[in-house]
């Protein structure tokens, strides 16, 4: 079992504890360009390719034109929801495909946050650091490696400090 507050801390970091766009009430995601590239060969260049951009209309648009080309691939190379878990990842949660991941994450943010937990649940090095509330692991498993290089280069605020903070901040409410 995971602590909520942790579940919570990691949500707040990775979705700003939104699993829909308040605007659009669009299901929240971010469209990996490198992902759809890598997933689908030969996908030609289009608005998906020169996605570099967080806004969720931009988002959309570039997603919606790799859907145009894959609809697959384009779900997979997607992170979505509470805990933008990228859809390549459908069948470690137990869903019978990316569309059914999909599906069920736009269904309520009860139905991510319980994917959340699978998730980690599947992996025991990401759980034993989450009990172990080890920030550095678990940022390297979920963002990569090189979350504190990529974290300098955009002068943001590294990963794990992000969760830890979140995670403190979360005990004073």
């Amino acid at each position: 079992m995971i602590e909520q507050r942790l579940l919570n801390a990691f949500i707040k970091v990775e979705s700003g504890g939104k699993g829909f766009d308040p605007k659009t009430g669009k299901l929240l995601i971010q469209f990996e360009p490198a992902w759809f590239k890598k997933i689908s060969h030969n996908a030609p260049n289009g608005a998906w390719s020169a996605n570099k951009i967080e806004r969720q209309s931009e988002e959309w648009t570039a997603f919606n034109n790799a859907y145009s080309i894959d609809p697959d691939a384009a779900m997979c190379a997607t992170s979505i929801g509470l805990p933008q878990i990228m859809g390549f990842h459908w069948k470690r949660l137990g869903y019978a495909n990316v569309g059914a991941m999909w599906d069920d994450f736009k269904a309520g943010e009860p139905n991510q946050v319980a994917a959340l937990a699978r998730f980690i649940e599947t992996d025991a090095r990401l759980l034993r650091a989450f009990n172990a509330k080890d920030w550095h692991t678990i940022a390297s498993i979920y963002n990569g490696a090189s979350y504190e290089a990529q974290a300098k280069r955009l002068n943001i605020t590294p990963y794990n400090i992000q969760l830890k903070n979140a995670y403190e901040a979360s005990g004073n409410v």
